[in-house]
């Protein structure tokens, strides 16, 4: 009896002294930072050999027969035609660009299968493609929200304050892009101080503007001076999210975009954005096979452009409601074919960008986590190398919620420990912690238990595992309500990373010349 009386305080101990050292890490979620997760478990397969040959020969299908229509950029229109595709010409600015059955994947065998894109702090270097998988938080949103503000349209100190959020998690490995829309700056200079942004609160790599061929410019061109221009043009120091225009069209500013990124050798990731039934079949293999046919000639321009420049095969899945004709997040089919898109990635050899933590619902609740864990599962279990949306995504994509990205960088963290997946060695198979004491005796004061105890389980900084009567004294705070009191600690502590002050310097020149050249634009 006293033996379990010593243990039993020794537990409380322990609990008590791990509260005490969470409670002192305000503001710093638990964990060790690494700048990117290895996969330890392998990818699930779904489709069978057969299964992926009709997809890959239904995508060759679409790009020789129906072909991908080409907007208003002459100089891609060049490239894909002194690359040996069909052109016709149906008015003076749009083409018909069709591809011989194989000819795409030809082009795409000079990109890299991994690469590195930099961060200004060289720790936080992510390695994208392979075995790798980085997180990044929520991309496009225009309004943002909260608990105690509802919905509103994001201004630029809430893009700030996302960047300082994710900057803050260990679970986080890049600084994402437009993570909601400044809109109180104006829409022709807003990619100045977005990029500016991430770069002066964060330290990691960060996706540059795409919106004209002039803003990716300036993106890379802020790169360069935190970079050099040297090393920018050797290595990928910034990366670009484009959108093919579903079904089948790639348009002038996306093509401009591209071309912009690749001749300065810098990534590009290559994403139609496909709706069952309204930009898309309704059914899966058939998203899957028009997914993968307009990413590759997306992807292939950047070789064209400038071989072996990093480009990113990637796909947005979405259902719909037939019954109203909304999108639906976070379903189960568009989540396999999630699945079925890393094996095509595998199959040509090129980095995957795929689904996130997708949701519809108005608020962080149930409805959010659990769609949000159907579609995020889905691409860490196929093979997802780069994550974008990993936290923050509400309401179909409309919102970045404050809650709602702390409550998904705690599921990252889960996913950290789960792509970890098990050690098996002398210590982990721990036939000593049952030899100590023998049978019928409980292992808390084993030396394999204090040896492990607060490494062996990862650890989340939001759930109450409390007993209900201890929860219910407490004032029966539910996760939500923790997670907002969460956000607000963390950016109480948050600390900027160090900016050389002569790299801070040029790029606010920088920014002051480009925004005095050029008026206000709103819309």
């Amino acid at each position: 009896m006293a033996d379990g009386d010593t243990t039993g305080q020794e537990a409380r101990r322990s609990r008590g002294g791990r509260q005490q050292r969470r409670d002192a890490r305000v503001g710093v979620e638990a964990g060790t930072h690494r700048p990117y997760i290895v996969r330890g478990i392998p990818t699930y397969d779904i489709l069978s050999e057969e299964s992926l040959q009709a997809i890959e020969a239904t995508a060759d299908r679409i790009l020789a027969e129906i072909g991908i229509e080409l907007r208003e950029d002459h100089e891609a229109m060049r490239l894909y035609k002194a690359a040996g595709a069909e052109v016709t010409s149906e008015t003076e600015d749009v083409w018909r660009i069709r591809f011989a059955p194989g000819m795409l994947r030809e082009i795409l065998k000079t990109a890299p299968a991994e690469f590195t894109q930099h961060a200004r702090n060289p720790a936080n270097n992510v390695r994208i493609g392979g075995r790798n998988v980085v997180f990044a938080p929520s991309y496009g949103s225009p309004f943002v929200m909260d608990l105690d503000n509802g919905r509103r349209y994001g201004t630029i100190e809430d893009f700030r304050n996302f960047i300082k959020l994710s900057q803050s998690s260990p679970w986080l490995h890049h600084s994402g892009g437009t993570v909601c829309e400044p809109t109180d700056v104006p829409v022709n200079k807003r990619h100045l101080d977005m990029v500016y942004s991430h770069i002066r609160y964060s330290d990691r790599a960060f996706l540059g503007s795409i919106t004209a061929a002039e803003r990716a410019a300036d993106s890379v061109e802020m790169a360069r001076i935190v970079f050099g221009e040297s090393f920018a043009d050797q290595n990928c120091v910034v990366m670009g999210n484009f959108n093919t225009t579903s079904p089948l069209v790639i348009d002038g500013v996306t093509a401009a975009g591209i071309r912009t990124y690749a001749a300065a050798n810098q990534g590009s990731i290559h994403l139609p954005f496909l709706l069952g039934g309204a930009v898309a079949p309704l059914t899966i293999a058939g998203m899957v096979a028009q997914g993968f046919a307009e990413s590759m000639a997306s992807c292939a321009l950047t070789q064209l452009v400038r071989p072996g420049s990093p480009a990113i095969l990637a796909s947005f899945f979405s259902s719909m409601s037939l019954r109203t004709g909304s999108p639906t997040f976070g379903t189960p089919e568009p989540a396999i074919g999630s699945l079925a898109m890393g094996q095509l990635a595998r199959r040509i050899n090129l980095p995957l960008r795929c689904a996130g933590n997708f949701s519809t619902s108005k608020l962080p609740d149930g409805q959010a986590m659990q769609q949000s864990m159907m579609s995020m599962m889905s691409a860490v279990q196929g093979g997802a190398n780069y994550v974008l949306h990993s936290a923050g995504f509400l309401d179909g994509l409309l919102s970045m919620s404050y809650e709602k990205l702390v409550m998904d960088t705690d599921m990252c963290g889960a996913l950290h420990a789960y792509l970890d997946g098990m050690a098996v060695n002398e210590d982990t198979l721990a036939f000593e912690a049952l030899a100590e004491l023998g049978p019928g005796q409980h292992l808390f004061s084993t030396q394999h238990t204090l040896r492990h105890y607060e490494t062996a389980y990862w650890d989340s900084a939001l759930d109450d595992n409390q007993p209900w009567e201890t929860w219910d004294e407490q004032g029966g705070i539910d996760y939500a309500q923790r997670a907002n009191t969460r956000w607000k600690k963390i950016l109480r502590e948050y600390e900027a990373p160090a900016l050389d002050q002569g790299i801070d310097e040029a790029l606010q020149d920088f920014m002051a010349r480009r925004k005095a050249s050029m008026a206000d634009m709103w819309y």
